[in-house]
């Protein structure tokens, strides 16, 4: 059993040897749609972002760069992409976007995993405004609701053209639904809203016979069952607010846990010991190694020290192994 065997094994809770390492073994491909700029500008929607060197992935939408700007006016001011537009000859890896030859990839040692970006409850907010779109889908659901469609078409549009270009074996699906303590609407509205159009992309990535790994950050326990019911196979990146032991043994014969370690409090607090790092690995593949279905990595993609991705490595030698 090779690395790439054992992932699948692990994805698919089938007795895999040991915890994968989820940095490794991993070819993460982007399409050549822009969901978010690398410089300052607009994306594919008109949504428009500053830079700042020194932020967090460098762009940022800017307050007022919004296209649409009130619920009255959606269908006038929507401006759907045309993805047929882009190169798609032109597939780049990693957030960085980075050249990638799809001939040199080793398909028999790595996963090929497709980042689609920005899911429906993140494209509306970029759409109105954070501000304005939590609003909306307090007092205009139905009207959201429509919107969602148009965008989750477009979604499963992209997909079937990304996996034209490159056969890719999982789906890296973005929406943040959470905050630290809890999803940022209330789950009735959620589930009427996001949850049945998102059930479509999810079908989509199966038809195509790949997997559906769920990117969401936050607290999302409140809709995490609905998560799993609509056909998940992963969530990443597994905040630490979330009981992560209890969302485990409660659906981990369904659904694969990759991350976990936690990015906030202990990988990359100022400080940090690499004592602590270990104990971190450790605790995290106690509570979320039975029965396979766990994939350990950092709970967030911030830079960490390489004495920290090295006491990750060592570590989860130690005690990802199973019996």
């Amino acid at each position: 059993m090779n690395a790439k065997e054992n992932l699948l094994r692990a994805i698919k809770r089938d007795n895999p040897k040991y915890v994968p390492n989820g940095m490794k073994n991993i070819v993460f491909v982007k399409p050549p749609t822009v969901e978010r700029p690398i410089v300052a500008g607009f994306d594919d929607w008109g949504c428009e972002y500053g830079f700042e060197p020194d932020a967090e992935g460098g762009t940022y939408p800017l307050v007022g760069g919004n296209p649409i700007h009130d619920i009255l006016t959606w269908r006038e001011e929507l401006n759907v992409p045309d993805f047929n537009k882009h190169d798609w000859t032109k597939l780049t890896q990693t957030w960085a976007e980075l050249p990638l030859d799809v001939e040199a990839i080793d398909r028999e040692n790595t996963l090929v995993m497709g980042l689609v970006e920005f899911g429906i409850f993140e494209r509306i907010y970029m759409l109105f405004g954070m501000e304005e779109a939590l609003m909306y889908f307090l007092t205009d659901p139905d009207e959201l609701y429509e919107l969602a469609g148009i965008i989750a078409d477009y979604k499963i549009g992209v997909i079937k053209r990304f996996y034209e270009a490159i056969s890719l074996d999982v789906l890296w699906y973005g929406d943040d639904w959470g905050t630290q303590t809890n999803l940022f609407i209330p789950p009735k509205i959620w589930r009427k809203v996001i949850k049945p159009h998102t059930k479509r992309i999810y079908d989509c990535i199966h038809d195509l016979g790949m997997i559906v790994n769920q990117h969401s950050c936050g607290k999302i326990e409140a809709v995490f069952g609905d998560m799993v019911e609509m056909g998940a196979d992963m969530w990443n990146m597994c905040q630490p607010c979330n009981e992560l032991k209890m969302l485990k043994g409660k659906y981990g014969k369904n659904i694969c846990f990759f991350g976990g370690l936690d990015s906030q409090f202990v990988l990359n607090k100022p400080g940090v010991t690499i004592d602590e790092v270990r104990q971190e690995v450790r605790n995290r593949v106690l509570d979320l190694k039975e029965g396979g279905g766990f994939i350990a990595a950092p709970s967030h993609e911030v830079p960490y020290s390489k004495e920290v991705l090295d006491a990750i490595d060592e570590e989860l030698e130690k005690v990802g192994k199973y019996a």
